[in-house]
């Protein structure tokens, strides 16, 4: 050994020690050594004390924290006895102390990451130590991953990682099984007593606080020591201290200590103290730092764990169970000065159910800065890396989503092996020290020229907050940062003395300076960058006039943390440099704080607001509004923080330098910005989508509404712009339609008089005649000008300017003559199109319109209200006879293919099929098809089936339209005359129930309506019937049939229910304990309310069974209605009740199926269900199909079942059942609200039994179905 050398020596106390040979043995042998040591072993300080000893050179020692590199590096030194710096240094972010004799460099691993990227072999090192490898940092993934891809280009580097007993197995594997020396610890036992908060029933009220309570009344009573309880926010440490404060224990002091406590705060914890001391503290006591004095520890089980939230984008902060290493831990802080206790608030069955490690940080961060900086050095695709554990996929796409939101990366193109490809901007972040983010931030203001007022901006934002907010001086610690919110006066005056500029600075601290007598004080601009710059300017001031002593005091004084404000004057300092290293010149010219804000909002695309006006309305009475909530990046919502100067404004546009998920999203160092601003840097991000274009007359040109977003935020919500930019073959398209055909434009051009006299002239013609077909449509127009016009004139502006040259050399160049608006030859019969049209014994009024697209084209026949209902629609099917050739037209070309070919030419067929008809005429009930289908089969010999004619493909035109009068009362129309019948059926219903007051009646409990007749003929036809009013019966007269039939049959049972003895407390007491949980379960809003429903059902059923129910028109026959079903209703509804229990039951088995289906599966089986199951749907199930539900529950089960067993079959039968769901809609959708017709209420049946067939086919189903059958059926239900 040379003098120079250092005597290396180890301590025998500590267990590595005994290990020495063998750790010197092992790196002789293998390139790559695990060594897991448990606290206290000795590892970190002696294992690179052995790779000297081993005759390694160039050592490089890796630290997690900094505060770790400096305090390892110090020790080191001091126990080879030489100074820092010589033999041992060490480097840490913008900090270094060592030499060209440095044998030993204990660094961060970032600094060792930095390293990589120009010194990709990193030849300095001939050993690399990875300490503290469990903790499973980013970095530290990625360092392994790296290595493992070195060792193979590096066969002398040695590597050893260090690990607490933790998962040494995985990093053994990673290195293709190196081998593991394990090393013991100095600890004592620890004794486990596990204490759920919720053992038994009793506890069922009992919360955390009060098992946190009994935990240290427990200790309490035991020896000495400090008690340390574990929880996951400052909020939880606020309401234990209050907890534990109340207990009133003698001697002791409850102490907080969490990150955002002050120095001074922090230290009482390693301060000596008397009697016992309560440490409430979060995850920072686990691993960061050892409190002294610890022998008991309660663990609640809980943490606040970092985890990038792929659906909001952000990094949130959820509280989460820990997991067991976590606890063990935990458990260990309280058994390094002698045998501890640690209280554990779960099971032991909690704990072993937990997962065995902590989640590694790559398995829930955003990936970004690796990303940047493994493209920056050529590391190649990171899917391919060799990571420890490989990140998701999804991680990955975010880490890249961020990268190209930063126009970092070329989102377009990659190299080789998927390799992203770094843009300008990227190569630069990847080469300053800081996040993404915020080096974007720095590139941006470089080139706004704002560098000088961005650079304090992003170290503050890098660094903990230094503003301090200690929980007994929250008040006046706001007070005094609230001050920054506004500009400051006269901070920059100079004072004679320290004395005098504390002062001062106590006045301030006090309260807020006054303004001046008659000056009007400033309103907060509600921006926290600029109350952060301002704050900045403000300490470099005070920075400069008082000394060190009188700073410090200054700082303490206004709730100022020393040491951050200290860093975060280092960190300007290294910004700054690194700034200059990479070409980036800080401006002379001071800038303003719009340019301050685009800067900083560059690097927060994914963090910009759009203020949702709803969250500002008034609240509920007796309800407080909450903060006004913003629509955020990517369906994000999120509320500003309320410490913010921005939660006061209520900005339509933030950004915000921190989305924190904790309670809910909250947004943290806010600013205000606008939409000019995000377009300024945002435009790669920007997506622009336009309304359709249309023309403005006033504006002469085709303009859309532009919608500018961000990330799915509403930039521009709508923004006028002209359309030729975007699309000018569209523009001038519009151009040429909306000014020069449609008119919509101001001229006082000659030609345009002519033309327009012209087309006069042409309309005329066309109504004289009634033939549209003699006008040639607008788009002959507009061709006539395109012809003309050249390209490039899309605007008004630019139709003028070429106008007043083209019409010097032809002024009629754009003249239109009536040949170029008419077909010429046109023939047209006036006797073909009557003005009267007889119908009822009524001559009825006919007016024709030729307006093609309108609602109003074609005839239109006009209704008094009265006659409506005797009027019969198919005589109106044969349409006037100017028109009736091209109806039948028009049916025969809508036959099916195979029909049709027989029939062509269509024109000729119908012509001659008319032609027959007029020597044999059929019934006039007959509609014009059924009278082609016997022309047809006569003069072709094809048979027409009665559902291949399709009368609603008939054009619009070609339809008689109905307008329905009545006096004083607006017109009502449309082509469907049964349609209007029953939308009008209410008016025709009122105005015959106001006619026959003799029969209609109010209600009544019993019979009192006399004899009711069938029907009634004046003032028009109508149906006297009973209607159900639930508490009575009633009489009214109904313009149709089948709705007075089943009013009837409804109000016949609430009249016998209401005549007969109530059997429900019978039913009820012969329930079984099953029924009367299912119905518990049902979604009426009570039993009773099910019960009566029941009662309802069962008697109508029976009811319903006797038949002739439509013949009941007197009290005789009423009566003996009632005396039949009264004898079977107990029973009946014995039954109904049973069955019901039965389907709710089977209701809610598929109801807790649903969630573990495809979402295309859930929705349909819900709404499958939704329609089977509801409120009252026991009694307006009918007969038929209520015996059938508990088969069709079953068989949704057994879907549910097989849909994840054999989904292409699933997927196969919901696509059958999803069109013939939508057709059936379709054809509901037709009719008036209210019960649907018999014949189309059966087809939902007949869908349910095509279900069952679908997918449960070993239920059977009731009746032969098919989708084939089902569509026959709606076909024929059309009709």
């Amino acid at each position: 050994m040379t003098p120079d050398q250092p005597v290396i020596a180890f301590d025998e106390a500590l267990p590595i020690s005994a290990h020495v040979e063998e750790i010197t043995e092992a790196l002789r042998h293998h390139q790559v050594l695990v060594v897991a040591g448990e606290t206290g072993s000795g590892k970190t300080t002696q294992l690179p004390k052995i790779c000297l000893l081993a005759g390694r050179e160039r050592i490089g020692h890796t630290q997690p924290r900094r505060i770790a590199a400096r305090s390892v590096a110090a020790r080191m030194a001091e126990e080879l006895g030489e100074e820092l710096g010589r033999t041992v240094g060490f480097q840490v972010r913008f900090s270094s102390q060592r030499s060209r004799e440095t044998r030993v460099k204990v660094m961060t691993d970032g600094i060792l990451l930095a390293e990589i990227s120009h010194d990709r072999d990193l030849r300095r090192y001939d050993t690399i130590i990875i300490d503290e490898a469990h903790e499973r940092s980013l970095n530290i993934d990625f360092l392994l991953g790296y290595l493992k891809q070195l060792l193979p280009r590096r066969p002398e580097l040695k590597v050893i990682i260090t690990s607490a007993t933790i998962d040494t197995a995985r990093f053994s594997a990673h290195f293709d099984d190196a081998p593991v020396i394990e090393v013991s610890g100095r600890s004592y036992p620890v004794e486990l007593r596990y204490r759920p908060v919720s053992a038994t029933a009793e506890d069922r009220d009992r919360d955390q606080l009060d098992a946190i309570c009994d935990a240290v009344s427990e200790l309490s009573g035991s020896l000495d020591g400090d008690i340390l309880v574990f929880l996951s926010g400052e909020r939880e440490i606020r309401d234990a201290a209050e907890a534990i404060n109340g207990l009133a224990l003698r001697f002791t002091e409850v102490v907080p200590l969490y990150a955002r406590l002050s120095a001074a705060e922090q230290h009482r914890v390693f301060t000596p103290h008397t009697g016992r001391r309560i440490v409430l503290a979060t995850n920072v006591a686990e691993t960061s730092l050892t409190v002294p004095g610890i022998r008991f520890v309660v663990d609640p089980g809980f943490a606040r764990i970092s985890r990038y939230s792929a659906r909001t984008k952000v990094q949130r902060l959820p509280v989460e169970p820990i997991s067991q290493a976590s606890a063990n831990q935990r458990a260990g802080r309280c058994g390094r000065l002698g045998p501890g206790v640690c209280i554990r608030l779960y099971s032991e069955d909690d704990f072993a159910s937990r997962p065995e490690f902590t989640q590694p940080e790559i398995l829930r961060t955003n990936l970004a800065s690796v990303i940047l900086q493994m493209a920056d050095a050529g590391l190649g695709d990171i899917t391919r890396f060799p990571f420890v554990e490989p990140p998701d996929a999804s991680q990955v796409r975010d880490g890249l989503r961020l990268l190209t939101e930063l126009g970092a990366i070329d989102a377009g193109k990659k190299q080789a092996h998927g390799t992203v490809r770094l843009t300008k901007t990227g190569r630069t972040l990847a080469r300053l020290p800081v996040d993404p983010r915020l080096g974007r931030m720095l590139v941006e203001a470089h080139r706004l020229g704002c560098l000088r007022e961005v650079l304090p901006i992003v170290a503050g934002i890098a660094i903990p907050d230094v503003r301090e907010r200690p929980v007994e001086h929250q008040a006046e610690a706001d007070a005094a940062h609230r001050r920054f919110w506004v500009p400051l006066r006269g901070t920059g005056a100079s004072l004679s003395s320290e004395d005098a500029a504390q002062d001062r600075l106590s006045a301030r601290t006090a309260a807020p300076a006054a303004p001046r007598e008659g000056a009007q004080e400033a309103s907060p601009d509600g921006s926290d960058i600029a109350a952060l710059h301002r704050l900045w300017t403000y300490l470099r001031q005070q920075r400069h006039q008082l000394s060190g002593n009188g700073f410090r005091r200054l700082c303490r004084a206004e709730y100022l943390h020393f040491l951050r404000v200290r860093e975060w004057q280092d960190l300007h300092t290294q910004l700054r440099e690194a700034c200059s290293e990479v070409g980036m010149r800080r401006n002379d010219a001071p800038a303003d704080l719009d340019r301050i804000h685009t800067a900083v909002l560059a690097g927060l695309l994914s963090h910009v607001g759009l203020l949702d006006e709803a969250s500002l309305a008034k609240p509920a009475r007796g309800k407080r509004r909450g903060p006004a909530e913003y629509l955020g990046a990517r369906g994000a919502r999120f509320a500003i923080n309320p410490g913010s100067s921005a939660a006061r404004t209520n900005a339509p546009l933030v950004m915000a330098v921190e989305l924190v998920e904790t309670s809910r999203l909250w947004a943290r160092t806010v600013a205000p910005i606008s939409a000019e601003q995000v377009e300024a840097v945002a435009g790669h991000l920007l997506k622009h989508t336009y309304s359709e274009p249309h023309w403005s007359a006033k504006g002469g040109q085709c303009v859309a509404y532009e919608r500018v977003t961000l990330l799915g935020v509403p930039i521009i919500a709508q923004r006028l712009v002209s359309y030729a930019r975007i699309d000018p073959v569209v523009a001038r398209e519009v151009f040429i339609q909306s000014a020069l055909v449609e008119g919509e434009w101001r001229t006082r051009h000659h030609f345009w008089a002519r033309n327009q006299a012209v087309r006069a002239e042409a309309e005329e013609l066309a109504d004289r005649n009634r033939r549209r077909d003699l006008l040639l449509d607008d788009a002959a127009i507009a061709a006539f000008y395109a012809e003309r016009i050249p390209a490039d004139v899309v605007t008004v502006a630019h139709f003028d300017r070429w106008w007043r040259d083209a019409r010097r050399g032809d002024e009629h160049l754009l003249d239109l003559t009536l040949a170029d608006l008419t077909v010429p030859d046109a023939d047209f019969d006036t006797g073909a199109y009557p003005d009267r049209w007889p119908a009822a014994g009524e001559e009825l009024g006919v007016d024709y319109a030729f307006d093609p697209g309108s609602g109003h084209d074609g005839v239109t026949v006009t209704v008094p209200l009265a006659l409506l209902t005797r009027l019969d629609a198919a005589p109106f099917t044969w349409q006037v006879p100017g028109l009736r050739a091209d109806v039948a037209t028009e049916l025969i070309r809508g036959l099916p293919k195979a029909l049709r070919t027989q029939l062509v030419p269509a024109p000729d067929t119908a012509r001659r099929a008319l032609a027959w008809l007029v020597d044999h005429p059929g019934p006039d009930t007959e509609p014009v098809w059924t009278g082609l289908g016997r022309a047809v089969l006569a003069l072709t010999g094809v048979q027409v089936p009665p559902d291949a004619w399709l009368p609603d493909a008939v054009p619009d035109h070609l339809r008689v339209r109905f307008r329905v009068v009545a006096d004083g009362a607006q017109p009502v129309v449309g082509r469907d005359l049964a349609e209007l019948a029953a939308q009008l059926a209410p008016k025709v219903s009122r105005t015959l129930n106001a006619a026959a007051t003799h029969l209609t009646h109010p209600g009544a409990k019993r019979w009192e309506f006399g004899t009711l007749p069938e029907r009634i003929s004046e003032p028009m036809p109508g149906f006297p019937a009973l209607v159900d009013r639930v508490d009575r019966v009633g009489v009214q007269v109904f313009a149709d049939l089948d709705a007075a039939v089943r009013a009837h049959r409804d109000g016949l049972r609430r009249l016998i229910t209401l005549t007969t003895v109530d059997p429900t407390r019978s039913v009820v007491s012969r329930m079984g304990n099953a029924t009367k949980l299912a119905l518990a379960t049902s979604p009426y809003p009570d039993v009773p309310a099910l019960l009566a429903d029941a009662r309802l059902k069962a008697t109508g059923d029976l009811a319903g069974a006797i038949g002739g129910l439509e013949k009941i028109r007197d009290g005789a026959a009423f009566g003996r209605l009632a005396d039949v079903v009264r004898a079977d209703a107990p029973a009946a509804m014995q039954r109904t009740v049973t069955l019901t229990g039965e389907i709710l039951q089977l209701a809610g088995d598929v109801r807790r199926a649903l969630a573990a289906v495809p979402v295309a599966t859930r929705d349909d089986a819900s709404e499958q269900l939704d329609g089977l199951v509801y409120r009252g749907f026991i009694a307006a199930t009918p007969a038929t199909a209520w015996l059938r539900l508990p088969t069709y529950l079953k068989a949704i089960r057994r879907r549910l079942d097989a849909a994840l067993t054999n989904p292409r079959h699933e997927a196969e039968g919901l696509a059958v059942i999803a069109d013939l769901e939508d057709e059936y809609a379709e054809l509901c959708a037709r009719f008036p609200s209210g019960p649907l017709p018999q014949r189309v209420s059966d087809i939902g049946w007949l869908l349910e039994e095509l279900r069952i067939g679908l997918f449960a086919q070993a239920l059977g189903t009731a009746v032969p179905v098919s989708a084939k059958r089902v569509r026959s059926a709606l076909a024929l239900a059309a009709q």
